[in-house]
């Protein structure tokens, strides 16, 4: 009979392998365009990988309408590992999640004794298609990240349980403030222990209830942080939802729906999409009473049935965990989204498996025919799984199969004729982006997409409508800076150089690192004789990102201001990063003559 330790560790390493199986897929998957820029591909403070000043920056920003500066420091750390190539930073997502695999079967063989069923549910949890967008996502890193400290707190508890000690307890709320400055979801964790409490521990009723809540004050202060902070970030954000546009009543509604629609795509993962349009007030009244009855009966079985504690303790937690993000409190557009049930799920989990053993034990089944039926079904999870990994290979594929999924689909629809202009087809791009207008008449994104193709094409009136229009429906001040910036090129253009100076001022304004932005304005102040103000403009582009352009007009006003041989070095590191830079390498030629 092998060991109990060399078993687990056994099982452990065979789940940790064949979860790197199944995503390494992944690995040869890009970017996409949703979030991916905002988090990595497109943000100057991550790009500088981990330095003093990217690193304060993570602990004070309430980007993305989140404080999560360990998300950041982790998307810092895979720059300066990976610089931008998007296999490394989907390798470390999938290597989290393996983690978080070992680490939640360890936790509930520990705890239960059973490591068979523990094994199972740590599979289901390594292969469901419904995690896949956790995973896959290099922008929803946060998930697998938090969930990481979250199995350590999980373990830390075991261990304070064991002997309760302030340092053992310490550690906890040490591990769930990590969890929390990874995704502010982990808010749910001192409710999760009290669960835990229940079952597997069988703390209650040895210890009162009273004395099992008051235990859990400390860390329900933590998580009341948590709240606060998350809030704050989200209005200053953008991110919470109007209740002029969602009214209260609406968001109850979607949210019992929410719960069933959950449920549904957990035993029947079907049809998964990145983004799941808002019904706002277009769902039908029945389906929201089946759903709610369909919850009422689960729990009432689950009550009557409590004597088995992990039917109570399993639907609990799968109602817990979702609470915080199922659109109650509305962030965002989605009506509800496939990464929010990398936790909740557990729970479900933890229920189909101990029932199925139960029954299978009552019928005298044998372990090869369990064996078989459990391989069967992770066989059927794992090839949905690898299907919708592919999906996200790239922004036309992810799109595209989002909008065949769900139909009328504004976000999906704006994203895949972004995704079309990336791939030079505006001839595709610009029936997307007006049906995303058509369903969404406020998604500035689509706007700003539009105006651009329009701009392109020297349209500059249809573009500078489009901009505008971007502009007044704007929340993110990211996406409000780069359309201030396309409006001054347009202005420019039209001779309006007033106009552009202003527009490229409101862009630095609101995004200090709008680089473009510093070098129109500088090229403005420089036809303007201001050459102070435009060699400030252009030296700031420089500091900002190696760019020739910024290098060539700080030589061109160096070379104005008499300082022939700093307008030289300034020449020299524009060919440097533009070896083929006509106009620098003329200049310099006749500056090195001057000097000489």
């Amino acid at each position: 009979m092998p060991n109990p330790r060399t078993a687990l560790s056994l099982i452990g390493f065979l789940l940790f392998l064949g979860t790197l199986m199944l995503y390494y897929p992944a690995l040869h998957n890009g970017f996409v365009n949703y979030d991916d820029p905002d988090y990595v591909t497109s943000n100057f403070h991550v790009q500088q990988g981990l330095t003093k000043q990217s690193v304060a920056w993570a602990f004070t920003s309430t980007a993305e309408a989140n404080w999560h500066p360990l998300t950041w420091l982790s998307h810092m750390l895979d720059v300066r590992l990976f610089g931008l190539r998007p296999a490394g930073h989907h390798a470390q997502s999938v290597f989290w999640h393996a983690v978080d695999v070992v680490l939640l079967f360890l936790l509930l063989a520990n705890a239960t004794g059973f490591v068979g069923r523990s094994a199972i549910v740590a599979a289901l949890f390594a292969v469901h298609p419904l995690n896949v967008e956790s995973v896959a996502w290099v922008a929803e890193r946060k998930s697998v990240l938090c969930t990481f400290f979250l199995l350590l707190a999980f373990a830390a508890y075991g261990w304070y349980v064991k002997k309760p000690r302030v340092s053992r307890y310490l550690l906890v709320a040490l591990l769930f403030a990590l969890g929390l400055m990874a995704k502010p979801m982990a808010i749910t964790l001192p409710f999760l222990l009290l669960l835990i409490d229940f079952w597997p521990l069988q703390r209650f009723p040895q210890t009162p209830l009273s004395a099992l809540v008051l235990e859990k004050l400390p860390l329900l202060a933590l998580s009341a942080a948590s709240a606060a902070i998350t809030i704050y970030a989200q209005r200053a954000g953008g991110a919470l939802g109007s209740t002029e546009l969602l009214p209260l009543a609406i968001r109850v509604k979607n949210a019992i729906y929410s719960y069933f629609v959950y449920l549904d795509k957990a035993l029947w993962p079907s049809r998964l999409a990145v983004f799941y349009p808002h019904p706002e007030g277009s769902l039908a009244l029945w389906k929201v009473l089946a759903a709610a009855l369909i919850l009422i009966t689960i729990t009432a079985v689950c009550w009557h049935f409590r004597e088995r504690r992990y039917l109570p303790v399993g639907w609990l937690w799968f109602l817990v965990a979702l609470a915080p993000v199922i659109g109650v409190v509305q962030v965002g557009r989605q009506a509800w989204a496939d990464r929010y049930a990398y936790l909740p799920l557990w729970g479900l989990f933890v229920i189909i498996v101990w029932l199925l053993s139960e029954a299978a034990l009552r019928i005298s089944l044998g372990r090869a025919a369990q064996i078989a039926i459990a391989l069967a079904v992770l066989a059927g999870y794992a090839l949905t799984a690898h299907s919708q990994i592919t999906y996200w290979r790239d922004s036309y594929s992810l799109f595209a199969h989002a909008i065949q999924v769900t139909g009328a689909n504004p976000i999906a629809e704006g994203n895949l004729g972004s995704a079309l202009i990336e791939m030079r087809r505006p001839d595709l791009a610009v029936p997307h982006l007006e049906r995303a207008i058509h369903l969404m008449p406020t998604f500035a994104a689509a706007h700003y997409n539009l105006g651009t193709l329009f701009h392109r094409q020297n349209d500059l009136g249809r573009a500078q409508q489009e901009y505008q229009l971007a502009l007044m429906y704007a929340t993110d001040e990211r996406e409000a800076a780069q359309t201030h910036n396309n409006l001054g090129v347009l202005f420019n253009q039209r001779g309006r150089r007033d106009d552009a100076e202003a527009e490229f001022t409101k862009a630095i304004a609101l995004n200090p690192y709008e680089q473009n932005s510093r070098i129109g304005r500088g090229l403005i102040e420089h036809e303007e004789g201001k050459l102070d103000a435009a060699f400030q403009d252009f030296e700031q582009a420089a500091q900002i990102a190696p760019s020739p352009l910024a290098a060539y007009w700080e030589g061109r006003v160096l070379e104005e201001k008499g300082q022939l041989a700093a307008s030289a070095e300034a020449y020299r590191i524009a060919l440097k990063l533009a070896p083929n830079f006509g106009d620098a390498r003329a200049r310099l030629d006749n500056v090195e003559k001057a000097v000489k």
